[in-house]
Formats: C-alpha cells, sequence, structure tokens
C-alpha cells in the first residue's frame, strides 16, 4: 500500500457562500433552498462556510492537517452562470487560486467537476431528464480540462449520481424536489450518458486521470426470508447496480426491466449510449456511509408510481450503533462494497474512498466517536486491500462542519467545527488524531498506506 493518498473532501454549495458574486448565476439548489419547507429551518447555502471569501485560511488549514490530496467541487453555475456558453471567467479565476494553492502546498487536487448544483437555467429547459444537458455537461467538462488541466488534477466528473437522479427527481428530498417516474430513470441515464461524454471531453484536452465517484449502500435483508432478499435485490439494484453495470460493465441490470416495465419505455436509452458510457476510467471513486436493512413490502405498479417506490422498507436494527443522523455504523459494509466489486468486474479500476464520515451534533470538541469511526473504517480498507482490492486512498467527509443540504446546519461532519455566526473554524480532535495517523503511516515505510 505504498503511495496511499490521504484527503478531506468538500463541495461547492455546503461550503463556498458567494451565492450572487463573482459572476455566478443560480443553481438548482438556490432556488430549492429558498423554497418553504424545503430544508430544515429554511436554511440555505447563501454563506455557508464563506469558503469564497476565506480560501487562504482554509488552505493553510489543509496543508497543516497535512493531507496528500484535497476532492472539491465546481459549481457549475459560477463557470457558465446558464449553463451553456462562453465561461465565465471570474468563477474560472477563484478555481485557478484554488488549485496553485493547493500546489503550492504540496496538496493534489481532486476536482469533482459536478457535485448536485445544476444550474437552475437548464432545470427550466428538463434538467437532467433532458438528453441535451448530457452534452451541455461535456461542453462545461471541457472548458475546465483546458483552464486547469495544466494543474494535474485527478477529474471526478460526478458525485454520487445516484442521488441526482432518484434523491432529487424520484424520492423529492433533494433539488429540484421532483417525484417521478420515467423522468427520474431519464436524469439518471442522462447522468451516465453526460459522465461518458465529459469523460471524451476531459481526455481530449488534458492527460490528467478521469474517474467517476458512485455512493454505495449494501443492501441487507432483514429476515432470511425469500420476500426480504428479493428486497435487497431491489434495493441494490436502484442504488448500486444501476450505476455500476453501466460504468464499470456497459450494460444494464436485466431486472431494471421486470422492476421499471410500468413507468417506463426506456426511449431514453439509443445506440451507442452505453458505449459511451463504459469508456475506460482510471479510478473509481467510493463513498460508503452506511448498509441499508431493508424488509419487502407491496408494489404499488402503475403510471404514478416513481422510481423509489421499489417494495423496499429500510428497518434499521435497534442494536446497532448509530450517528447522530440515525446511520448505522457498520465498516463490515464497507469492506463488503470493496471485495463486491472486485468480485463483480474483473478489471476493476483501482479505487479511492472518495467518502467516509460521522455526524454528531457539534456540541462537544472532544469527538471520540469520530475518531472510532474513521480507525475501524480504516481497518476495512486494510482488510479489503488483503483480500486483493486496489485501494490507493481515502479522502474523510468533511473538512469543514458545512451546509448538510436539505437537513441544514445541524448535522456536523467536519474535522473542524465552523461557528456560522462568525466563520471561527476550530479544529476538533478528530483533526488532531487524523494530522498524526497521516503523519505516522507516512513516516512508516514498511506500512505507508492506510493501516
Amino acid at each position: 500500500m505504498k503511495g496511499f493518498t490521504w484527503g478531506v473532501a468538500t463541495s461547492a454549495y455546503q461550503i463556498e457562500g458567494a451565492v450572487a458574486e463573482g459572476g455566478r448565476g443560480p443553481s438548482i439548489w438556490d432556488t430549492f433552498s429558498h423554497t418553504p419547507g424545503r430544508t430544515t429551518n429554511g436554511e440555505t447555502g447563501d454563506v455557508a462556510c464563506d469558503h469564497y471569501h476565506r480560501l487562504t485560511e482554509d488552505l493553510d488549514a489543509l496543508a497543516d492537517l497535512g493531507v496528500d490530496a484535497y476532492r472539491f467541487s465546481v459549481a457549475w453555475p459560477r463557470i457558465q452562470p446558464t449553463g451553456s456558453g462562453a465561461a465565465n471567467q471570474e468563477g474560472i479565476d477563484f478555481y485557478r487560486r484554488l488549485v496553485d494553492g493547493l500546489r503550492d502546498r504540496g496538496i493534489t487536487p481532486f476536482i469533482t467537476l459536478y457535485h448536485w448544483d445544476l444550474p437552475q437555467a437548464l432545470e427550466d429547459l428538463g434538467g437532467w431528464r433532458s438528453r441535451d444537458t448530457s452534452h451541455r455537461f461535456a461542453d462545461y467538462a471541457g472548458i475546465l480540462a483546458r483552464a486547469l488541466g495544466d494543474a494535474e488534477p485527478k477529474w471526478i466528473t460526478f458525485n454520487e449520481p445516484y442521488c441526482s437522479a432518484i434523491t432529487s427527481y424520484a424520492e423529492g428530498r433533494h433539488a429540484p424536489g421532483a417525484r417521478e417516474g420515467h423522468g427520474a430513470l431519464a436524469a439518471a441515464h442522462h447522468l451516465m450518458l453526460g459522465h461518458g461524454l465529459a469523460v471524451r471531453a476531459l481526455r481530449a484536452a488534458s492527460t490528467a486521470e478521469v474517474g467517476i465517484t458512485l455512493n454505495m449502500s449494501p443492501a441487507v435483508p432483514v429476515t432470511d426470508s425469500p420476500a426480504d432478499a428479493a428486497a435487497a435485490q431491489r434495493q441494490d439494484l436502484l442504488v448500486n447496480r444501476l450505476f455500476t453495470d453501466p460504468v464499470l460493465g456497459g450494460v444494464y441490470p436485466e431486472q431494471a426491466a421486470e422492476l421499471f416495465g410500468d413507468i417506463t419505455d426506456f426511449s431514453f436509452l439509443r445506440d451507442g449510449d452505453l458505449d459511451a458510457i463504459s469508456a475506460p476510467i482510471d479510478f473509481l471513486g467510493v463513498n460508503y456511509y452506511y448498509r441499508i436493512h431493508v424488509r419487502d413490502a407491496p408494489i404499488e405498479r402503475g403510471g404514478d408510481r416513481t422510481a423509489y417506490q421499489i417494495g423496499v422498507v429500510s428497518d434499521t436494527p435497534e442494536h446497532l450503533p448509530k450517528t447522530w443522523l440515525g446511520w448505522p455504523i457498520e465498516p463490515i459494509g464497507l469492506h463488503a462494497t470493496l471485495t463486491g466489486l472486485r468480485s463483480r468486474f474483473p478489471n476493476l479500476p483501482p479505487i479511492y474512498v472518495t467518502e467516509n464520515g460521522f455526524t454528531d451534533d457539534g456540541s462537544t470538541l472532544e469527538d471520540t466517536e469520530r475518531i472510532d469511526f474513521i480507525a475501524s473504517h480504516l481497518a476495512a480498507i486494510e482488510q479489503a486491500t488483503a483480500d486483493g482490492v486496489e485501494v490507493n486512498g481515502y479522502f474523510y467527509w468533511s473538512m469543514w462542519d458545512n451546509f448538510e443540504w436539505a437537513r441544514g446546519y445541524a448535522p456536523r461532519f467536519g474535522l473542524v467545527h465552523v461557528d456560522y455566526e462568525t466563520q471561527v473554524r476550530t479544529p476538533k480532535a478528530s483533526y488532531a488524531w487524523f494530522q498524526e495517523r497521516i503523519r505516522s503511516r507516512r513516516s512508516d515505510p514498511a506500512t505507508g498506506g492506510a493501516g
């Protein structure tokens, strides 16, 4: 495990603020968070961590932590305010300062092109339901490759397309807040197509490595009944295989036609799409937080059914330890995710765990539970590596407490506490622990990795 990459991760809308500065246009998250009832306490990312104005301070904190890499996202509406046309130079300049500041501090940029903040103008034209958005995304990718490619970043096309498609267009919990069947599945496909087209655009203008980040949650049946086992298979298809199989295998799961045939005719899928989607990538990003424990439930067939309604009920066992958000803490799920990918895809590229994090209420800086969480998941990575999986790095989510989407500011994921009234940053105990972990593993030639 020599050369293991240690990093932390963030996203633009969750930390940047300055939503009406520097030529930035509105995103679907600006619209969604300003719509009454959509977010906790009506909270928005208007200011967030004010990272836009505190860039130097935040870069210095990353350097002090000692990370090898920093994963951040670019706000598409900061580059193209309406999602198409010429680049906004003020937006390019901001990210230029960011990547140059990272390089000056010996930190590799991992640039995520899309972390959920679609320009509102494109949503007004259909959003990810529209095939044209895939092509607009490829144009945007080309702009960034030409503007920032000389900084030799690693490119990540999408963060968690499941959330951008199903949570956003079927479940309605994220922007734009739709509850659809065919539209959500079309969005999933067009996100995957956008990935493939962006890979092509990035390779045409940059020599840097290219990958995608998928959020993965193993589905576990609550009982050993055949019905619960079938429910777990449906859950696995929706959350995991709907995205892994086209990207890594060039196919959609056969069961998709049976599960979704009553709500879509799959007319969004065209000849050549899967070839584009499955273009070789240099690495796969995996975000892992928890396993999903499920029971069978009736499927309400019919035209009004959303793509999220697949006859599954989540039922987390009471005895499991949980985060403040109620997510079960099961490092075994990370090990299962990594080894499962390795067994299913013979040509699996190297993996980076691009997100993994623990949330509490921020009431103490002595966050020993977060330390235990990180340590146990690093141990799971170490075991997966011993079992033959090539894992090249780990990125903790998140460097700073931040705007946690529809949940607002109450959940605290950060290694660094942020006082949102004053913007004062205070490292937690986990920051010092992670700093020492990086330092000790990097200095030990016998290991040099995650253990």
